[in-house]
């Protein structure tokens, strides 16, 4: 029958059979078990796949790289400096013992003192511990993307055939797919979030909204084919508390949100995240600030209390870490989420690099850029831990509070734990942090003067 109609016909319809099957297999295979919160396994089905083929490369990459006596990887930069665990005391001791006739006491100044500083400042330009933490984290392997290994070059017609195919799949499959998905959760959220907020306050508003919000989540979630997995779900955030996560990635946010109910803390922004944030204000107590609001730390803290001082108001989700990181490290946690009071609820997010690298770096790409490279990456995935909820001591302040909660997180993620703030990615350091190194010379020379008078 088809072969008597014209050829624009033909076409239309042929266009409008896969459009259609395409919605069937959205609705069926994605949308529902989303609205449920089930899944048929295929994207894990996907994932031992990908792996496979990984290996499979891999392995071809390293013999065809033995065969021409190439080096395979790029040797890494870590470890290539020897450190002793020595304070500046014992390291300016050491130096002046290895150099100098004079008493390694002395309460003057010497010359070789300054090779001590020289070479801290050489240490910390070879290896950087802030700045290699907003950089892409290295690979070891191949995974068919564009963050190929060092020195990959050409090894086989296979291994090049299963990269342009791997492209054809990124780009004219998975790509459309998601775009899809991604418009359908956000759609569903927007208009479902603005119906809800028509009813009266009550169960049944609270019972829809937090179903609307998981279940658009989930399809967001689906649409960056992600991939996660959830451990110790007992220890979830209760109402009344506050859930602190290490940062990553703007999608930290929907992991975290596709499998619990969460009151979101942010500036008010314009345009469409304007018009999202507008409509699920009104399904759900979200904390949003004005951009002058934002720099008052009083205001921010005075709503953050209100709010979780109405223990049936949701638990407030906030990234004290201020910045997204590379997901190798927890850097510096601010302590105004943690001077209120309440009982923080520490949630552990730890992202595998090989499928698609989650981290945004926004200095370097627009989000619109960022949101390109997520969707034609292979898949997100990552592993979720809820740790148990933790509550401050008497006897600590805030800040001592904050680097507990901090470490915990690390531990559990297999992070680094860093000390330096994340605000280092786009200022200077701060001049407390050279006084500091300052002081500790100052006070060994005059310390030594004094104990020297004394006697």
């Amino acid at each position: 029958m088809f072969l008597l109609l014209p050829f624009d016909s033909l076409v239309a319809n042929l266009l409008g059979i896969s459009l259609t099957v395409l919605f069937t297999l959205l609705l069926v295979f994605i949308i529902v078990p989303a609205v449920f919160g089930v899944s048929f396994g295929i994207r894990r089905l996907y994932m031992k796949t990908l792996l496979k083929i990984f290996q499979w490369a891999t392995l071809r990459i390293e013999r065809g790289a033995k065969e021409k006596n190439h080096p395979v990887y790029k040797p890494y930069a870590n470890g290539i400096i020897a450190k002793e665990p020595m304070s500046l005391e014992e390291e300016i001791k050491e130096i002046r013992r290895s150099g100098s006739s004079k008493a390694l006491d002395a309460p003057e100044f010497e010359l070789s003192d300054i090779f001590y500083f020289c070479r801290k400042g050489i240490e910390t330009i070879m290896d950087d511990e802030v700045t290699k933490r907003f950089s892409a984290e290295e690979l070891e392997s191949w995974n068919l993307l564009s963050r190929t290994n060092y020195n990959f070059q050409y090894i086989s017609l296979r291994l090049t055939v299963l990269w342009g195919l791997g492209v054809l799949i990124r780009y004219c499959f998975l790509l459309p797919l998601r775009i899809a998905l991604a418009f359908t959760g956000v759609s569903l959220l927007v208009i479902g979030t603005s119906v809800v907020g028509l009813l009266p306050n009550g169960r049944c508003k609270e019972f829809l909204s937090k179903h609307v919000h998981l279940m658009c989540y989930r399809i967001c979630v689906r649409a960056l084919t992600a991939i996660i997995t959830y451990h110790d779900r007992e220890n979830r955030p209760r109402n009344g508390g506050i859930c602190v996560a290490n940062h990553t990635s703007p999608i930290d946010v929907i992991i975290l949100a596709s499998d619990g109910y969460y009151a979101m803390v942010g500036q008010i922004h314009g345009g469409l995240m304007g018009v999202i944030q507008r409509a699920v204000v009104k399904a759900c107590p979200h904390v949003w600030f004005e951009r002058s609001e934002v720099k008052d730390r009083h205001l921010v803290a005075k709503r953050l209390t209100e709010h979780v001082q109405d223990k049936s108001k949701l638990p407030i989700l906030i990234f004290p870490e201020g910045t997204c990181i590379n997901n190798t490290s927890v850097m510096m946690f601010k302590k105004g989420s943690f001077e209120i009071g309440a009982t923080v609820y520490p949630v552990a997010i730890k992202y595998d690099p090989q499928f698609g690298d989650a981290f945004w770096n926004s200095s370097k790409y627009g989000m619109v850029t960022y949101l390109l490279r997520m969707m034609t990456s292979w898949a997100i995935v990552c592993s979720v831990w809820y740790l148990p909820p933790m509550t401050r001591q008497p006897d600590e302040d805030a800040v001592q509070f904050a680097n507990r909660v901090k470490s915990a997180i690390a531990r559990q993620g297999g992070l680094v734990d860093l000390l330096w703030d994340g605000g280092l990615k786009r200022e200077k350091v701060k001049d407390a942090f050279k006084e500091e190194q300052q002081k500790l010379y100052s006070k060994m020379i005059s310390g030594n003067h004094e104990d020297r008078s004394r006697s």
